[in-house]
């Protein structure tokens, strides 16, 4: 089981308010990251949301905030409906003036079934990668 880390790190051109507010806010977070019914940057908040795997199958991904500081840190539980596993997601925002450095880590990954490859490391960084480095910065820089 591998406990190692997934970061994934993008210099966006876009103050931190901004970013913010695209991975906080439900009606912007449609636009580039999921669509969820309702999302509160609030410690103890819980949301879900559909997901696709790779041969569209539907996984359920539930998720509850585990910590905020506003401008600089949104955390959150990553699990999914009927599969074993807990991992934790986070976003770390750091303010370069006009610019953020965007930080993702997502710990935990080696809980989920290692015999299905969308719970698969390589699935994960495919994922993060093009939402943090090409969808988020599209969506802010735009």
């Amino acid at each position: 089981m591998s406990s190692t880390p997934l970061v994934v790190e993008k210099l966006v051109n876009a103050p931190v308010k901004k970013v913010w507010q695209a991975i906080t806010d439900k009606d912007q977070m449609k636009k580039w990251y999921f669509n969820l019914d309702d999302f509160k940057a609030e410690k103890g908040f819980e949301f879900s949301f559909p997901g696709k795997g790779s041969k569209g199958e539907d996984y359920i991904h539930h998720c509850r905030i585990t910590d905020v500081i506003p401008y600089k840190k949104l955390q959150y539980s990553w699990t999914y409906e009927g599969y074993e596993g807990y991992s934790e997601v986070s976003f770390e925002l750091f303010d370069e003036g006009d610019k953020t450095l965007v930080k993702l880590t997502h710990t935990g990954l080696g809980s989920f079934p290692q015999d299905n490859p969308d719970f698969g490391r390589q699935s994960f960084t495919g994922g993060w990668t093009e939402l943090v480095t090409k969808l988020l910065p599209a969506f802010v820089e735009g």
